[in-house]
């Protein structure tokens, strides 16, 4: 272990760094803003340029590694302390740029940007490889009875509705009566919407019936994801200038974080649901198609066999959830990457009570910010 200070002991499998030796450290204590970290580094902000989209790929690449769930608490908490310290000028001895870069990167990952409280396992963006791979292979071997299509579907819009709530925006806390509200109608009319879309393949043509399971995903992002942040919708969320300050609540910048955010699912589930449709025969009837009750990523998965399993049709299931898992490894970073998780907009364009405020006290202020979500 690397001791950098009283109360930090580092694992070396956390930041993913050589070790210090630690006879180096033994005498140093914490210092203020004198180790060997600069002390100007603003790590509020990604470490990447987040006006190119490379720059948000490299940094939702790095937050939504999966890796980051096998991180133990201890490590979390580790991670936290050094991020929180370093924003209130305390530098623990011997922490270098890439390993407070690393800790902000695994603070980033687990903890909420406007609450600061620690996100719910499933819900972090870093779980949806693994979680939408387990769900769809759940879905693709328990589909042949209503009551098991109906099973998995709500379990399929739970979890979405779980990562919905976990990444909303704002720090207003939700009273145990709105959370609930919320879960049951965006489940409810996730699932109504998917099924009844689904129902659709079996009156069109195998043509047409291929692309209503993307349409059902479609919808069901369209219900799910409003119908958890509505209260966002309903108060607004916060927007601040461009140094943080923040400057009140916009039911505007609500709409188009939730339009983002919206856009960004719908796309993240496109590749796996266009790769998985290679991999089913030609002979396959779309109208047995199981893609609606699917997961964000692949809500495509057919009940025929792949292409070069014809013999081995027990193989179609692994290879179609491998190929999910693939595609989310990519599908997920890359379309969070669309916008920017600090999204902005033209004071223009917020409520006009907001306008007048914002003129008085701020006249020069263009643009204002916000958390769009995930």
């Amino acid at each position: 272990d690397t001791h950098i200070a009283p109360g930090y002991q580092v694992q070396e499998q956390l930041l993913f760094l050589p070790m210090t030796d630690p006879s180096e450290l033994r005498s140093q204590g914490s210092r203020t803003m004198s180790g060997e970290v600069p002390p100007n580094i603003n790590i509020k902000e990604p470490r990447w340029d987040q006006s190119t989209f490379v720059g948000r790929a490299n940094h939702f690449f790095t937050v939504t590694d999966p890796r980051n769930i096998l991180l133990t608490n201890d490590q979390l908490e580790t991670a936290r302390k050094v991020v929180q310290d370093y924003r209130q000028g305390i530098v623990p001895a011997g922490l270098t740029e890439n390993e407070l870069w690393r800790a902000k990167y695994v603070y980033d990952s687990a903890f909420h940007p406007d609450t600061g409280e620690k996100m719910i396992l499933i819900g972090r963006m870093s779980a949806q490889v693994p979680m939408n791979m387990t769900i769809t292979g759940c879905m693709m071997t328990f589909y042949r009875t209503t009551p098991a299509v109906l099973f998995w579907q709500w379990i399929n819009q739970s979890f979405n509705a779980i990562v919905n709530y976990t990444n909303r925006s704002g720090d207003a806390p939700l009273s145990v009566n709105e959370l609930g509200t919320a879960y049951v109608s965006a489940t409810t009319g996730a699932v109504a919407t998917a099924l009844g879309l689904n129902a659709l393949t079996k009156r069109v043509s195998p043509l047409i019936g291929r692309f209503v399971p993307f349409a059902a995903v479609a919808a069901a992002n369209c219900i799910n994801i409003p119908l958890m942040r509505q209260r966002e919708l309903k108060v607004g969320i916060p927007v601040t200038d461009e140094n943080g300050t923040r400057l009140g609540e916009s039911t505007n910048a609500a709409k188009q974080a939730i339009t983002q955010v919206v856009i960004s699912r719908i796309l993240m589930a496109a590749p796996g649901m266009d790769i998985g449709k290679a991999f089913v025969h030609e002979d396959v009837c779309c109208g047995e198609a199981m893609s609606g009750l699917s997961t964000q990523s692949s809500e495509h998965a057919y009940k025929g066999v792949s292409l070069g399993t014809r013999r081995f049709p027990w193989m179609s299931a692994p290879i179609q959830v491998t190929l999910v898992g693939f595609c989310l490894v990519f599908a997920t970073p890359l379309c969070c990457a669309l916008f920017p998780q600090k999204s902005s907009m033209s004071v223009t364009s917020l409520e006009d009570e907001l306008q007048a405020s914002i003129q008085r006290s701020h006249p020069e202020l263009r643009r204002v910010y916000f958390n769009k979500g995930l």
